[in-house]
Order: structure tokens, then C-alpha cells, then sequence
């Protein structure tokens, strides 16, 4: 068979994703608003996971007391590092406690995970600027980008599932800081196109740390790890280094071929703000999102069981088969990132708490025999309905019922509960919650008056939109 080197035409959907970043001007109101309390909320959830020396204990630079001229700030520390690995260290706070914004489709994911390379960058970009004595980015600039990262990595995960191949979600985390922060540096067409080719040749983790028996701290610095390989192979485009125009169709050795089952990557929608106006906000209970609604469930029967414990026969935990794919679990669970992947876990604190915070998955907590005894009377059961509920785009539910039979032939209403708070069709109940969430979250870490002052330039769109970058960033240092 006659092979030929002759250049091929650059995959489509690289052209895309490139000409989107580009040209696609953010028209959405709707968008904009959102994206400020994703913004707030992913924060939030960063500065809570600086509680938890786990997390803490991968901060900082490469090479301790490393401080890097004009460099990006990482909010809650003194930390001054290069952008890559300032990327790293914010992706990895807001990652931490799983308790950021969520997406599902047929992939699932957390675009807010892109705010670690699109934040670090900014305030990077920003303070040299001032250096040189040109204008700073402002918060409106880094709302759209949030927004467009938000559009590549949820539409890539509407009709292309890593997940069925092994591959982890964090694949299109990459793809999306790649793309958004080589347009913030200033990078053309081609430039974006060379960075995207490379993150897509660099593949991706396998998801093994995200499920039993390898359940690990990994999938909680894993998005740390993308957002800041995203910056650093834009940095690589924009010094001129070369793409790779059929990185995913190249027949044999593209990615199309060697990791996807030789099916062709899609993009199910014209790339516009479609993700951001749709996001999930995890509002009350840092779980992961199959189990939302599970906890709401639970939570609300927590009156009813606590003083019958003993009476308790059989649970019944009704829901959607991505749930059942990915945090059904029996057996022993090793650690905090085992438990808040269970959706038995979940739904027990649930029911023995009242209540579900991040406290609850250490092993203080997690030594109590009631949970692991509520667990072992956990029947999980699919419903074809909210099965299908899950995939419709009009819909796009996670529902979940739970039930609990008790010994003398009596039950508790089954609670369903189909839309979690944090969904769309729950916003205006769910603002006032994600702005107590901030509070509560920044109150962990900062004295009153700062957290005041936070406050203040946070909560006002048009204020909020007009600041710059640094002087945003500036608002969290300690």
C-alpha cells in the first residue's frame, strides 16, 4: 500500500473551536450574570479547600520560596508563581472539595475547573501590563473567557464520552483552557490551532482514580493538572512552536483512531453560551453531582429515621444509570475521595445528619459503624425514566428517590426529587443559597472586614465587570 506525507486539511473541529474563541461575540446577558456567580462560587469553594492540609500541601511553587516577578497571585496565600504553576495551584483549591460547578451529558465534568489557567493568566497578563504601562484585563474580560471555555468543554461533552473509552473528563478541561487562554495572550488563529492539536496529541489520564477500587486525591488535583498544561502549551504556540493540523482524524495514529474507538469527535450545537446559562450549581451538599438530589432526598427523611435506626429493613435509592455507572459502591471506602464518590455514603450522612459538609467524608466521621450499617441496607435501583430525563436536552435532570422500610412492614414516603437546586430550572431559588455559600466559604479564611470589602466589589455586575483583574485578585490575598 502506497503511504503519502502529503499535508492534509486541519480537522474541522479544531477550526471551529479556534474561530469560535476568536469571533464569536458573547451577546447573552443571561451569560454574563451567571458567569459572575460561577466566578464567586468557584472562589469560594477554593478558599473553603484551604482548610484542608491535603489540599495545602500541593500548593505553592515547584521549588519552595520561588517568587516570580509580575507573577500570578494565588487567592488565600502569599503565593507569587509563574502562571502555569499558579494555574495549577488554583485549579487545584477549586477542584478540592468537589463542590464546584458541574455538567452532565454524556461526559460529565466542571467547567469552572478552567478558572485555574484563566485566572492565573489574567492576573499574570494584567500585572505585567501595568509593568509596561498599558491598560490591565478587567473581570469582563475574564467572564467571557469562563464563558467560552464553559461553551468548548460542555458542548465536546454533549455527544462525546470519554468516560465509555476510560478517559477522564479533564481531557476537555484542557481543550478549553487551551483554547481561551492562547486568545488571551494574544494569539491568532493558527497559534490557537497549534496549542489545541498539542493538548489533543497530550490525551488524557485514565479515569481508574475516579472509581473502586483506585479511588483517590487525584481526581481532586487532576483539573489543576489540565488547566495548567492548557497554559503551558499556549505559552509553547505563542513562541512559535508547531501544530499538528490532523491530530484527530490522522488515520492510525490520531486520536480518533488510537483512543475513541475510531468513532469521530462531534460538536453537537453551534458553539454560542448555551453551557454557562445551563450550569449546575452545587448549592447545598459538596458531593459529587450524580448524588444531589439523593442527599435532598435524604436530608429530608433525616427527621423521620434518626430515632428508628434500629427498625430500619431496607433502603431503596431509585435513580439514573450514569449514577449507577460511576458512585454505586459496596465495600470498605479508603478515604474522603472514595466517600464523596458513593452514592451510599452520601445518602447516609444524609439520613444520620440532617446536614452534608466536607467534614463528613474524614475518617473521624467516616469510623461511625451507623453509616456503614445504613449502607449494607442500601438496594440501588435504576429508573428507565430518569434514566432518559438525564439525557434530554429540554430536561437534563439528575433525579434520585429514596425510601426506607422499616421492620414492621411501615415506610417513608418515597422522596423523589428530580431537579437539584443548583439546576436551571431552580436559579432565582438558588442565588440567595450561592451567595451564603460564598460568605460562608471566604468567612473561613478571611477577618470580617476583608471579607466585607470582598463582599462588596463582588455583588454588583456592572462594578464587578469593570474591575481589574489584579486588583480583583488583590481582594483575596492574605
Amino acid at each position: 500500500m502506497l503511504k503519502t506525507n502529503e499535508q492534509a486539511t486541519t480537522d474541522i473541529l479544531l477550526e471551529k473551536i479556534a474561530d469560535y474563541v476568536l469571533h464569536k461575540e458573547i451577546e447573552s446577558l443571561e451569560a454574563f450574570q451567571t458567569a459572575r456567580y460561577v466566578l464567586l462560587d468557584t472562589l469560594g469553594c477554593g478558599i473553603l479547600a484551604l482548610k484542608y492540609p491535603e489540599c495545602t500541601k500541593l500548593l505553592g511553587p515547584v521549588v519552595p520560596g520561588t517568587i516570580v516577578p509580575h507573577g500570578s497571585r494565588v487567592p488565600g496565600t502569599p503565593y507569587v508563581l509563574d502562571p502555569i504553576r499558579g494555574a495549577f495551584n488554583i485549579g487545584c483549591m477549586i477542584r478540592w472539595l468537589d463542590y464546584n460547578d458541574t455538567w452532565l451529558a454524556k461526559e460529565w465534568g466542571h467547567p469552572s475547573d478552567n478558572l485555574g489557567g484563566i485566572l492565573a493568566i489574567g492576573d499574570y497578563l494584567s500585572r505585567v501590563r501595568i509593568a509596561e504601562g498599558k491598560e490591565p484585563l478587567a473581570i469582563r474580560d475574564v467572564l467571557e473567557m469562563m464563558i467560552k471555555a464553559h461553551e468548548i468543554q460542555g458542548v465536546l461533552a454533549l455527544e462525546n464520552s470519554l468516560n465509555r473509552v476510560g478517559l477522564d473528563h479533564v481531557l476537555f478541561v484542557k481543550i478549553a483552557t487551551t483554547a481561551v487562554v492562547t486568545k488571551m495572550l494574544g494569539g491568532n488563529r493558527e497559534e490557537i490551532i497549534n496549542a489545541l492539536s498539542n493538548a489533543w496529541i497530550d490525551t488524557v489520564s485514565l479515569r481508574t482514580y475516579r472509581h473502586a477500587p483506585n479511588t483517590g486525591s487525584r481526581k481532586s488535583w487532576a483539573a489543576g493538572d489540565a488547566t495548567s498544561r492548557g497554559v503551558q502549551l499556549a505559552l509553547m504556540a505563542l513562541k512559535g512552536e508547531m501544530g499538528y493540523p490532523t491530530a484527530l482524524s490522522a488515520p492510525n495514529w490520531g486520536f480518533q483512531d488510537v483512543l475513541f474507538k475510531k468513532k469521530e469527535l462531534k460538536i453537537g450545537r453551534p458553539l454560542d453560551s448555551y453551557v454557562m446559562e445551563n450550569v449546575l450549581f452545587k448549592v447545598s451538599y459538596p458531593a459529587e453531582f450524580h448524588a444531589q438530589t439523593a442527599a435532598e432526598c435524604a436530608v429530608k427523611l433525616h427527621s423521620q429515621i434518626i430515632n428508628r435506626l434500629d427498625d430500619i429493613d431496607r433502603i431503596t435509592i431509585t435513580t439514573h444509570e450514569s449514577a449507577i455507572r460511576i458512585i454505586d459502591k459496596v465495600g470498605p471506602l479508603h478515604n474522603p475521595a472514595d466517600r464523596d464518590h458513593c452514592l451510599q455514603y452520601i445518602t447516609a450522612i444524609g439520613l444520620l445528619k440532617g446536614n452534608i459538609i466536607a467534614d463528613y467524608y474524614e475518617d473521624e466521621i467516616a469510623s461511625d459503624s451507623r453509616i456503614d450499617n445504613l449502607r449494607k441496607k442500601m438496594i440501588v435501583i435504576e429508573s428507565k425514566q430518569y434514566t432518559e430525563d438525564y439525557l434530554d436536552p429540554n430536561k437534563r435532570s439528575i433525579a434520585n428517590a429514596v425510601q426506607v422500610y422499616f421492620k414492621d412492614g411501615t415506610k417513608t414516603e418515597n422522596i423523589e426529587c428530580e431537579y437539584p437546586l443548583g439546576h436551571r430550572f431552580r436559579r432565582d431559588e438558588a442565588i440567595p443559597k450561592i451567595k451564603e455559600k460564598f460568605s460562608s466559604n471566604i468567612k473561613t479564611h478571611f477577618s470580617r472586614k476583608q471579607q466585607k470589602r470582598i463582599e462588596e466589589a463582588c455583588y454588583d455586575q456592572e462594578t464587578l465587570e469593570k474591575m481589574n483583574v489584579n486588583k480583583f485578585v488583590d481582594l483575596f490575598l492574605i
